[in-house]
């Protein structure tokens, strides 16, 4: 029996063997080298890791400690002026040189965390570069076996794609997001945040899940730079302490002075935290008491606590919490919030049916509840809220890179906004803790442990960061 095969290619032969007579056998040869998909293989794998050694993370985490160091040694020269001017020879002057001696110290520190970080980024840019050459010499010899040009007819369509986008977007440019109300802030609208500005694992890296961070707004006098920062300590829910930095630098290089400040020596315990929307003001941490629809005031100097009992029908024991489709934060039923004006409290009431309510909180001796306003907007279809310029804020969860500040309610005209379009660029899926700092126009937020900060960009400041 005859087999015959017709030429598809020269670069193809075919040579008929001697078979069976019930059956054919031939033998195919090409003047091609086989396509090397071992080599393929290797590549990918190694571009895979590749990327997850190279991270947006590692980038901020060395920004941090520059800005870190940038705040600290004008603070450092400060000092030193001062120590100059008080030098008696005595015992200002020993007291003044003690500090230094302290701040010198913490300098240091961030100083060899800076230098240890400089280097493991040096090897690993230097080990990516030769990588990259690597890669781009693999993929140019094996571009060699595309003999049909399909990758050169591929970039060819990504180009025209690329050129076809700008063509349109300059006819059509992207529209800005909506504009939330104007109200009265003295930096004109919100309007965007900026990237991550400060991104840090904190003292104890991936140890607290749930926390906060940020800047006392009416700091005491000589506190103008601290930080602070709670962590829940307890299943996701407690607290009995919170933790102060003289400085940005000091936070990132885990230096806390004078360490824990107790409420209670037991967690949990009457009047301790209970989850981690709290704020620090005036020299006093505001917070929901422990197993209560209450505020508490704890006095960090005096030791002090005073209580504000919410409106009845408030909901509690995470009963009202932040949600997203895939799952809720225990215990953020109450949000304390600070601003240009003060304290806020958001909460929820079944008289309101599960929408957010705000009320101001009156610090003093005794607190009170201030004025108070309802919203339209359910709170288990919200992530987080925060007050900036007497405009409550809230953001929903898009993705794990993505957060959307989808919300704004004025309370000096009382209106709503339901589509502002502003996006957050998370560094973890969840952010845990949100918070306006009106000292620097700063929102602070607690990632999954991580200490992350963004600038809020307001009119006056938005060309600036655009």
């Amino acid at each position: 029996m005859l087999c015959v095969i017709f030429l598809l290619s020269s670069l193809f032969t075919v040579t008929q063997q001697t078979a069976s007579p019930d059956k054919c056998v031939c033998e195919l040869s090409t003047s091609e080298k086989a396509f090397p998909y071992d080599k393929l293989k290797t590549v990918q794998d190694n571009a895979s890791d590749c990327n997850k050694n190279i991270t947006p993370q590692k980038t901020f985490e060395l920004e941090s400690l520059l800005l870190g160091l940038d705040r600290r040694l004008p603070q450092l020269e400060k000092d030193l002026e001062m120590l100059e001017k008080e030098n008696d020879g005595e015992l200002y002057g020993a007291l003044s040189l003690h500090v230094i001696d302290n701040e010198l110290a913490e300098v240091n520190q961030l100083m060899d965390k800076l230098n240890s970080t400089m280097l493991a980024h040096q090897d690993l840019s230097a080990n990516a570069t030769q990588q990259l050459l690597d890669f781009k010499g693999d993929m140019q010899e094996m571009e060699k076996f595309d003999t049909m040009q399909v990758v050169k007819s591929q970039h060819a369509n990504q180009r025209l794609k690329r050129d076809l986008d700008q063509c349109r977007n300059g006819s059509h440019p992207t529209p800005k997001p909506t504009l939330p109300p104007e109200g009265s802030c003295p930096y004109g609208r919100f309007l965007n945040i900026s990237g991550p500005r400060v991104y840090t694992a904190g003292e104890y890296p991936g140890s607290y899940k749930y926390g906060a961070w940020g800047r006392d707004p009416k700091p005491e006098p000589g506190k103008e730079s601290w930080h602070w920062l709670v962590m829940m300590t307890s299943n996701n829910r407690h607290s009995n302490y919170i933790r102060q930095y003289s400085s940005l630098s000091s936070l990132i290089a885990g230096l806390s002075v004078p360490g824990n400040i107790l409420i209670h020596s037991n967690n949990p315990a009457t009047n301790t935290i209970q989850g981690p929307n709290v704020v620090l003001y005036r020299g006093a941490l505001y917070y929901n008491c422990f197993n209560t629809d209450a505020v508490c005031q704890f006095n960090l100097t005096s030791k002090s606590i005073s209580n504000l009992n919410l409106p009845k029908g408030t909901r509690y024991n995470s009963k009202g919490n932040f949600c997203h489709i895939d799952e809720c934060y225990p215990f953020t039923d109450l949000d304390l919030a600070t601003d240009e004006s003060g304290i806020w409290v958001i909460y929820t009431t079944t008289q309101n049916f599960g929408n957010l309510v705000l009320s101001k909180v009156e610090p003093g001796q005794q607190l009170k509840l201030g004025r108070t306003w309802y919203s339209s907007v359910y709170k288990q279809s919200v992530t987080n809220t925060f007050m900036a310029c007497g405009i409550l804020y809230a953001t929903r969860y898009i993705n794990k890179d993505v957060e959307e500040i989808f919300y704004s309610f004025d309370t000096s005209t009382g209106k709503e906004n339901f589509n502002l379009g502003i996006f957050i660029n998370k560094m973890s899926p969840n952010i845990l803790f949100l918070n306006y700092s009106p000292v620097d126009q700063m929102l602070h937020a607690y990632c999954d442990s991580k200490l992350v900060s963004y600038k809020v960009l307001f009119e006056e400041t938005y060309n600036t960061f655009s």
